[in-house]
């Protein structure tokens, strides 16, 4: 079907009058926004679905929302038959969500289920945390995360909190495609929606506190700069911070002022440093010892504290998740915590530092595919039988226990000030506690390549690209021999030496490949699922004796990182 064809089907009276406007305009005119609009469907993906709001079977808009709504409200009612069915809602600050999140209670309560609704913008963790703690059967969040201000999404959570994986998450794929958009029930029924707010921030604050902190030193003696970047965390991680007994919170004003324009930043992502910027600047007044940014929908944070030279630096978000993971095995092991029965999680993605820490304080490492939802699924396979203490992802993603099911940076905000209290008061800095990880485990480094690729022929670009590093891999990387090549889509690893192959089932099939050279360097080569572009993840790593020789050998490993790219002509 042409996508002149696909536009047709919509000028008709199951779609409203100015969407119908907008098509005749495109076809009238011969736009280019059509053939984008409609060439394809929207994947509603294993986890949800993102991107551009707009007209078209390509965009997020009221009847792509629609249609995934009635097709979770259809699986809900299979799977819970003859029972109260509550699902909880939030958004975030982007264009449309609110109108989004009542536009999906609608079809819900159209359904008869029950909703949970924020009355305003709200955290995703929050979500995932009041899934469990109202005892509902799924949740929904719009957000788009940090992409441009004109992307939106929709990310679907089920009972345990945790964002859908098999077999649920293919199930409902199934029963979303099965829905025609004529048979959407937007005609919803208020009485069964129940509006939420603050009291339930109190709830999960509290939760954050109790989950998160170990040690009460020093809290009144740290001087911290936070900034939601126009997000949502302005209801929440302030509010946790004077809870907890942090006196010093500087906040930058003109970014609590949550906006789906991002007004002050060209993109509200903390693992950019712009994005920290405005933040740096007013640590630089307050003589600030930790600066700290959240995503617009408060999962994801950015870190940056005092390096050797006293300066604010960014931290990635391998090093921020281990000094975090560092420090709770450490309190662990110090209360007498750890039996053999304990297990970190982590992606395989991110640093393999995680191995080195596990190891040292005797508990296992679980490693999943990239997303926490993978995180979430290991604490739901081994409930009850293993405890899981916490866990992290490359991309500034952290949890601390299993109260929430996905990354979380209030709770991660509230560790991270009382690592940096605890080492203030000790005389020292974040920054040489991470240093002295490195001392003990290795000089682990991390550099990411985002090559991007838009629209169709982008697709077909980047479907090559994996196509030919399978096919035809490296034999040497940055002077060294590949040793191993890891093949997630096949589940294959490739010894390079011997030629051996052996299966790799433990992990589900995702198009990933990963290669090992001889002396430890690392490359992962991932099309990202949210957005256009294809990712090339490259870890190298060092030996390091003393703090003084920290910065030469960053340099040397930066060389290295460069060396990588080049190699691969990236």
């Amino acid at each position: 079907m042409t996508t002149l064809e696909k536009a047709n089907l919509w000028l008709t009276d199951t779609f409203d009058e100015e969407t119908q406007k907008t098509i005749r305009q495109w076809i009238a005119t011969g736009s280019d926004e059509m053939e984008d609009s409609f060439y394809r469907e929207l994947e509603f993906g294993t986890g949800g679905m993102r991107g551009i709001m707009g007209v078209g079977t390509n965009r997020l808009n009221k009847y792509t929302l629609g249609q995934a709504t009635q097709g979770l409200a259809n699986y809900l009612h299979q799977q819970f038959p003859n029972q109260e069915i509550k699902v909880a809602i939030a958004y975030d600050v982007r264009h449309n969500s609110k109108e989004f999140g009542k536009m999906c209670a609608d079809v819900l309560t159209a359904n008869g289920i029950k909703v949970l609704l924020f009355k305003e913008h709200r955290p995703t963790p929050e979500l995932s945390f009041t899934v469990r703690d109202k005892n509902c059967n799924a949740g929904i969040v719009l957000t788009a995360s940090h992409n441009p201000p004109e992307y939106n999404g929709y990310k679907v959570y089920w009972d345990d909190g945790a964002q859908i994986v098999p077999p649920d998450d293919e199930a409902i794929i199934k029963e979303v495609y099965s829905v025609k958009f004529d048979e959407i029930k937007f005609e919803g029924n208020d009485d069964l929606i129940e509006w939420i707010g603050e009291e339930q921030d109190d709830v999960y604050i509290d939760a954050c506190i109790e989950n998160s902190l170990y040690q009460n030193v020093g809290r009144d003696n740290l001087n911290i700069v936070f900034t939601s970047i126009h997000g949502t965390t302005y209801t929440t991680v302030p509010q946790a911070l004077a809870k907890a007994g942090f006196k010093k919170v500087d906040l930058v004003r003109e970014q609590m002022i949550p906006s789906g324009n991002f007004p002050t930043v060209s993109s509200p992502n903390p693992e950019e440093p712009a994005a920290l910027e405005m933040a740096l600047d007013l640590a630089r007044i307050t003589n600030g010892d930790i600066v700290i940014g959240t995503d617009p929908d408060g999962d994801r944070l950015g870190i940056a504290v005092r390096n050797i030279e006293g300066e604010m630096q960014l931290l990635n978000g391998n090093q921020t998740n281990t000094i975090l993971t560092y420090y709770i095995l450490d309190q662990w092991q110090k209360a007498g915590k750890i039996t053999g029965k304990e297990f970190i999680g982590s992606t395989i993605v991110t640093s393999d530092i995680f191995y080195d820490i596990a190891e040292k304080f005797g508990v296992e490492c679980k490693v999943g595919l990239t997303g926490f939802k993978w995180i979430g699924k290991m604490i739901r396979d081994f409930e009850g039988e293993e405890k899981f203490i916490c866990g992290g992802e490359e991309s500034f993603g952290f949890m601390t226990g299993d109260f929430v099911r996905d990354k979380d940076s209030c709770g991660s905000i509230l560790l991270a000030c009382e690592i940096a209290a605890w080492c203030k008061a000790n005389g020292s800095t974040m920054f040489e506690y991470m240093i002295e990880i490195y001392k003990d485990l290795g000089l682990y480094y991390e550099g990411l390549v985002n090559v991007v690729r838009k629209g169709r022929t982008g697709a077909e670009e980047i479907q090559q690209m994996m196509k030919d590093f399978r096919e035809n891999p490296p034999k040497e990387i940055a002077g060294s021999k590949v040793a191993i090549v890891k093949d997630f889509q096949e589940q294959t690893s490739l010894n390079m030496v011997d030629h051996t192959k052996s299966t790799m089932d433990e992990i589900p099939k995702s198009n990933v490949l990963i290669y090992y050279t001889e002396d430890g360097t690392k490359v992962c080569v991932r099309p990202s699922g949210t957005e256009p572009k294809i990712k090339f993840y490259v870890s190298v790593k060092d030996e390091i004796r003393s703090k003084e020789e920290f910065k030469e050998k960053i340099a040397l490993l930066n060389d290295k990182i460069d060396q990588v790219k080049n190699d691969l002509k990236l």
